[in-house]
């Protein structure tokens, strides 16, 4: 996102010949929401510049230009800035075999995958967009409270839990919208129970409470025409907790494509196979849940390894998060912060070494999973 101030310079009596100063100020490697104010860069004369003899006045008029407000979960614009203020909706999403094609995957700013008991589980966050219907939907675990106490207090749509889990989610800031408790969740014909609990998030957003407010941007985005650092990459094969999943990079549209156990995995919304425009691999340890000691509890306070795949390259990486109230810091070997694609991110917290790169030219099929 950019702003920048143009210099224009008006003659008055003789024709000057005079160079024409342009600053440009980009702030590319800095997060940014729709409220942050546009930096403004002055713009002064070329003291080199010759003129001509005839006595000439000038006035230098500078313009600024703002900055395009844009969503703060995608680093997409937006035509209209009061849509920053809608909160962040999580919708737990099954990611069982018999749960898929689920319906959001696609639609969802940020998706993150997280280990549950020999499976995965999806905490899709909707801000810029909807998704209706939604599902299947699952219940939570005490990681999602620290997982998603970045998103300012955030709607959290889920089917229940045990009274464990319940005390400590109703305990936290998650507004939850439990289809124990509202009648905006539904049962879809032709799926397999449990696999079958649906709702829509425009029912879900009508549930809101009023002093919701909207979620700080999450990671940092590259400006238009940025090239990201890193090597060129074919795909990543991430070994999930019963799951091989696999992002692929398909060069033409531009897109990590996903594939589960081998197979295409499919959105029932958009009618096509799960992608992404970045995909996040944090290395978290897990733990038992105080809630259920068969229940893994991922860690994600504190520091560890990391890759980053944007643009069909792959960036090693740390993730820094002081506490739940703050966003993951992406970095780089030399520090600095890693921007992301505008658009879409799926983020994987997976155990540490579990992710295998395939380098561009190569087969994903030729590269064991970790």
């Amino acid at each position: 996102m950019k702003s920048y101030t143009r210099g224009r310079r008006i003659s008055v009596g003789a024709v000057v010949v005079i160079g024409l100063a342009l600053s440009a100020c980009s702030s590319d490697g800095a997060k940014t929401t729709s409220s942050s104010s546009p930096a403004t860069a002055a713009s002064s004369p070329d003291t080199n510049a010759t003129t001509a003899t005839s006595p000439v006045s000038e006035v230098i008029e500078s313009t600024t230009v703002p900055a395009s407000p844009t969503f703060p979960l995608t680093g997409l614009p937006m035509s209209d800035p009061s849509a920053a203020k809608k909160p962040a909706l999580v919708v737990k999403i099954d990611n069982h075999p018999l749960a898929r094609p689920q319906s959001g995957l696609n639609e969802a700013d940020i998706v993150f995958e997280e280990n549950v008991e020999q499976l995965t589980r999806f905490a899709a966050v909707f801000q810029s967009s909807v998704s209706n219907p939604v599902g299947p939907i699952r219940s939570g675990r005490t990681q999602d409270i620290a997982l998603l106490g970045s998103f300012n207090r955030p709607l959290f749509a889920w089917s229940g839990g045990n009274r464990r889990v319940t005390d400590a989610i109703q305990g936290s800031d998650l507004r939850q919208l439990s289809a124990q408790q509202q009648k905006v969740f539904f049962r879809a014909k032709g799926h397999i129970g449990p696999h079958d609990l649906y709702s829509n998030t425009d029912a879900l957003y009508g549930l809101a409470p009023k002093d919701a407010s909207g979620p700080p941007a999450q990671f940092t985005y590259r400006a238009a025409g940025a090239t990201p650092a890193g090597d060129a990459i074919a795909a990543v094969n991430i070994s999930m907790d019963g799951v091989k999943v696999r992002w692929r990079w398909d060069a033409t549209k531009a897109l990590f494509f996903r594939l589960a156990d081998g197979k295409t995995q499919n959105d029932a919304i958009s009618n096509s196979q799960v992608s992404t425009d970045n995909v996040v691999v944090l290395y978290v340890v897990y733990k038992p849940s105080p809630a259920d000691p068969k229940s893994p509890e991922a860690q994600t306070i504190g520091k560890g390894d990391a890759w980053v795949f944007t643009a069909g390259k792959a960036v090693k990486a740390t993730w820094t998060r002081a506490d739940r109230l703050q966003p993951f810091t992406l970095k780089d070997a030399s520090g600095t912060l890693i921007a992301l694609t505008p658009g879409r991110t799926f983020v994987e917290l997976a155990r540490g070494g579990a992710a295998a790169l395939v380098p561009a030219g190569t087969d994903p099929a030729s590269v064991p999973y970790p």
